[in-house]
């Protein structure tokens, strides 16, 4: 096979290889955690995501990029483990926006904390310049992975 004109030639190596393993790995990683934790993908991706910060229903649809419906659906099924609460919108208090309750905080945490902190360890082992090269290369690794599939853009929950 011919590659395309200005194409590089694909060479995998080590580091590539390893970027591979972690990838696949941490697409393992979320099938088991949701099992023993008996969450669907979707429901851990919800979980994660409001870890981060309480966010409005349509742009966790857009997130999980599924319809505002099935947003609703999630929301509703972990809501009903507790693990998710609405609350107004603090700006906009016609509006809901959905927060991780400490049940849903202790879930996620109780099932990644061992791998969270073996992250932070090994974070702690390197020197500032060497953290900013790996920074460098998963930065760069990252956008390697959304020109193939681009991150969905999150606009304000009240705009397109």
């Amino acid at each position: 096979m011919t590659q395309p004109t200005g194409a590089r030639a694909w060479h995998e190596s080590p580091t590539l290889q390893v970027l591979r393993d972690v990838m696949r790995a941490a697409v393992d990683v979320r099938h088991r955690v949701g099992r023993t934790a008996r969450l669907s993908e979707v429901e851990l991706s919800t979980l994660e995501e409001l870890s981060r910060h309480a966010i409005g229903p349509a742009a966790l649809a857009r997130h999980l990029s599924v319809s505002t419906a099935a947003a609703t659906g999630i929301v509703d099924r972990l809501s009903g483990r507790g693990h998710v609460e609405r609350e107004p919108d603090p700006d906009d208090r016609r509006r809901t926006q959905l927060r991780l309750t400490s049940s849903g905080s202790t879930e996620v945490r109780g099932h990644l904390q061992p791998m969270f902190s073996r992250l932070a360890e090994l974070d702690a082992s390197f020197a500032p310049e060497e953290l900013a090269i790996v920074e460098r290369y998963l930065r760069g690794a990252l956008a390697a992975i959304e020109s193939v599939a681009p991150a969905a853009s999150e606009p304000s929950e009240g705009g397109p």
